[in-house]
């Protein structure tokens, strides 16, 4: 059976990497070879911005009014519908996503997104009169939002369909047209998604470019023609990303890595934190930026939450993500598994505890897998590697506090702040701690609430801007004022003609 290969999509049409050369796209379940995606070039990526570029000065798109954008994304909802099936397969086999969580949770974000965002861009204040003043004289005022013209998306490889649209919508919707850049070890549903969508939008408005990020992403990051990039990976990327678009002074959103800390107090429902704390930092199988992956609990509950979290986790279904009855899904690749082993081996040594988990597990059926038991470490401090790097697996760091002070002192001390959360009975005190917590998204008695409507992105080093929500939107406008005088007597100006003028 030949194996498939990945092209581009360049201005409504697939297109062969103009060096012929294409990379092999793995199954994380099995190891297996899946597909060959394109190894794109500059003179890819160029012919794609060419596009995008055509597409912005096209009528069709270019004059496309707010409500009309709002018809377009709107239906975008009944493509992912009746191709849903195809997708959540296509997400599956490349990222490790389990089916289960695919189905349930990422194609209700995505068209939540999708109507959130076609709802708010019907109803964005995109021109603006001010009121007219006196001084220096009277005036009619619009402040105009406009698409900031070509954009580079670039998405990460654990999310790929949920972080593609994330990216797309606002940039739509605000009028922009894309290039994105998916990642070269999960780009089957970005690939897919372009060919579905792009009949509902003029040609050129929506291109993707395979490839590496060294060489793809580089390229776009350093282009001229484009305006703006959005981000979404690991910390010492982003700050490349940063000083090559410092040459052109690109926009740019950077959602980055994260190190989340949920302070447990002693009043919590320990059953509500078992589950909820691994919810947290299991999803995916921990490879998530958002992730709660250090849980900071009270000296009173310690052993008995440890021993309930160890409980819970010990009956977690590990296997194949395409069986729809497994809860725990591989590591996108074996050396990032032997990665994730290499921290828990750090934190033992360290002087971590190792309550269950902390070896690789083998799966019948997936033997080409690289699949890691849930696993918590107690006893942990913020000296430890696994404590203050991102580990990207599903470890969960507990570590022991005495009071509120020195839990929110623990909690703050990270270069991440991209999520953090309390787990309390009582929500009002709650209110104040999570003002105290350096993190974009503090979550209280839950995890990984991502509302569409929510700006989400972080403090410190896991990035900057937002997106999502009329945040997300506004990340993919610039501002202009146009200002029309009423006064054409140049006579008249005194307060400012008079200055460099002497009328008769």
């Amino acid at each position: 059976m030949a194996i498939p290969r990945l092209d581009h999509f360049i201005d409504g049409a697939l297109v062969a990497p103009n060096g012929g050369e294409y990379m092999d796209v793995e199954n994380p379940a099995t190891g297996e070879v899946i597909a060959e995606v394109a190894c794109g070039t500059e003179y890819d990526l160029n012919l794609a911005v060419a596009a995008a570029q055509r597409a912005l000065d096209n009528p069709d798109w270019r004059d496309m009014t707010p409500t009309d954008r709002s018809v377009v994304l709107n239906q975008f909802v009944d493509v992912i519908q009746q191709n849903a099936q195809e997708l959540a397969y296509l997400e599956a086999i490349s990222s490790g996503g389990t089916l289960s969580r695919i189905s349930k949770l990422d194609f209700l974000l995505i068209i939540d997104s999708i109507m959130t965002m076609a709802d708010l861009v019907k109803t964005y204040p995109f021109t603006q009169s001010l009121p007219a003043r006196a001084v220096p004289e009277l005036t009619d005022v619009k402040v105009v939002k406009e698409p900031i013209g070509v954009c580079g998306l670039i998405p990460a490889w654990n999310l790929p369909m949920v972080l593609f649209m994330n990216k797309l919508l606002p940039a739509l919707a605000a009028g922009n047209t894309v290039v994105v850049k998916p990642s070269e070890l999960t780009p089957h549903t970005s690939v897919r998604l372009a060919q579905l969508l792009a009949p509902l939008l003029p040609p050129g408005v929506l291109n993707v470019v395979n490839g590496v990020g060294g060489v793809v992403g580089e390229a776009m990051t350093l282009h001229p023609g484009i305006s703006k990039i959005s981000f979404t990976g690991s910390t010492a990327v982003g700050k490349r990303i940063l000083v090559n678009a410092a040459a052109s002074l690109k926009r740019v959103t950077l959602e980055l890595g994260g190190k989340g800390a949920a302070i447990v107090t002693a009043d919590a429902d320990l059953n509500a934190v078992a589950h909820g704390a691994l919810y947290g930092v299991l999803l995916h199988s921990g490879q998530g930026c958002e992730s709660g992956t250090r849980l900071l609990v009270h000296e009173s509950i310690y052993e008995p939450l440890l021993e309930k979290l160890a409980h819970i986790a010990g009956g977690l279904q590990i296997g194949d993500p395409m069986n729809p009855d497994t809860q725990i899904g591989p590591m996108c690749h074996a050396a990032h598994g032997q990665k994730v082993l290499g921290y828990i081996h750090s934190a033992l040594e360290q002087g971590a505890r190792l309550v269950c988990g902390g070896e690789r597990v083998r799966v019948l059926g997936c033997e080409g897998g690289f699949f890691i038991a849930p696993t918590i470490l107690a006893d942990c401090n913020n000296q430890m590697s696994a404590v203050r790097e991102e580990i990207f697996g599903p470890v969960l760091a507990v570590i022991k506090y005495r009071d509120e002070a020195e839990a929110i002192a623990i909690a703050n001390d990270s270069d991440y702040g991209l999520s953090a959360g309390i787990w309390t009975g009582d929500v009002l005190a709650a209110q104040k701690i999570a003002r105290r917590l350096q993190a974009g998204s503090v979550w209280i008695n839950d995890w990984h609430m991502l509302r569409t409507d929510v700006p989400f992105g972080g403090y410190k080093q896991s990035g900057q801007g937002r997106e999502m929500g009329i945040a997300g939107l506004e990340s993919y406008l610039e501002t202009k004022a146009i200002t029309t005088a009423f006064q054409r007597d140049p006579a008249k100006k005194t307060l400012t003609y008079g200055i460099v003028h002497t009328f008769d």
